[in-house]
């Protein structure tokens, strides 16, 4: 037999070698857990959970959004368990010219809820998802204060307006208008909220930067704080732009929720989207892994009840029936109480779920 040549040999060797890498990288890919998987199977722990929900520290609000006519005689105000509505106005209703203020309808409907010892929580709204609906007042949209709002966009169509929050001229005239609001109602309401931190924009677009747009988040956060010192004040901080947890993070949400924890401002969240990695990742991961001792809160918005939200394109909130579902509602309280130990959660009042899910459990 014949003995191997000195090329053979360095071949044997490499082979050898490379077999070892191979064995070495598919051990430690098996090993490896990917961070961005870190919660996804966390919901399973409060699968098997039914109802009744039990009684608890967590306050529960109805959600109305902007339907106020649906408070009327509604079977929440006769309900224990539900501790008032969280409804929403829009700055653009609430000062109708600039400087004048009309708090008319935030009036009605706190003395009706007051009627039935129920509470009311404002959600305030300075963006929409409708290219026909602004949010702003008109004299926003004026030069002077850099056109006040603009149009954001998906997919690179357009589904809605948002004020410049990165814009100092307009956080100096949200600022007046939040004090306005407090000198009436702190106090009076349980509570109020400023909408989603998320946004679509890019650097230098609009004259938005990421570094500006943090920067008039934190300078809102703190006049609605110094508006309202008495009543809950929250902010929904589910994404920032510019960043993608766990991989791309430049501590923007991070920062958001440390700084209302240092200036005393709840945080919160829509979308209770227990086995999605987006809201796993940002918002829910924030309550989770911070020690809070602000209001913590988390919306349960359209879609929500059978794992869906309004952006998602296989959803269409009037279409749907809710035929053949399961009745999630158990494990998203559970979720909430165990998980993220919040103090507030937001149910939508969303037909036929609201009806035939939430409610019976709450009995």
């Amino acid at each position: 037999m014949s003995k191997p040549t000195g090329n053979l040999i360095v071949e044997m060797r490499f082979f050898l070698v490379l077999t070892f890498l191979i064995i070495s990288f598919w051990s430690s890919a098996q090993q490896w857990d990917n961070p961005a998987n870190k919660y996804l199977n966390t919901y399973k722990k409060y699968s098997k959970i039914s109802c009744p929900i039990p009684k608890s520290q967590i306050q529960h609000f109805v959600y109305f959004s902007r339907d106020r006519g649906k408070l009327k005689s509604h079977a929440m105000l006769d309900h224990d368990a539900f501790a008032g509505a969280q409804i929403m106005y829009s700055w653009k209703q609430l000062e109708p010219r600039k400087g004048a203020y009309d708090f008319s309808v935030i009036e009605q409907d706190l003395n009706y809820l007051e009627k039935f010892d129920k509470k009311l929580f404002i959600q305030l709204q300075d963006a929409t998802f409708s290219v026909k609906n602004k949010p702003v007042p008109e004299y926003l949209m004026q030069e002077e204060y850099d056109q006040g709002a603009v149009l954001h966009h998906e997919n690179k169509q357009p589904v809605g307006w948002v004020a410049k929050r990165w814009s100092k001229k307009v956080q100096e005239r949200f600022a007046l208008f939040l004090m306005a609001l407090g000198q009436e109602f702190d106090g009076r309401i349980e509570g109020i909220n400023l909408q989603e931190t998320s946004l679509s924009f890019k650097n230098n677009e609009h004259g938005f930067t990421e570094e500006k747009y943090v920067d008039g988040i934190k300078n809102n956060m703190l006049a609605l704080k110094k508006a309202f010192p008495k009543s809950t004040t929250m902010i929904y901080a589910n994404f920032m732009p510019g960043e993608w947890l766990p991989w791309e993070d430049k501590g923007y949400l991070k920062g958001i929720y440390n700084y209302g924890q240092e200036i005393g401002v709840g945080l919160g969240a829509p979308d209770l989207m227990v086995t999605r990695k987006g809201q796993l990742n940002h918002a829910l991961a924030q309550m989770h892994e911070n020690t809070l001792t602000v209001p913590v809160g988390i919306a349960i918005q359209d879609g929500n009840y059978i794992g869906k939200t309004g952006a998602d394109k296989d959803y269409n909130e009037k279409n749907d029936k809710g035929i053949d579902r399961n009745n999630i509602v158990p494990m998203l309280y559970a979720f909430a109480s165990d998980f993220l130990k919040v103090d507030y959660m937001f149910w939508v009042d969303q037909k036929p779920y609201f009806e035939e899910d939430v409610l019976p459990c709450f009995d």
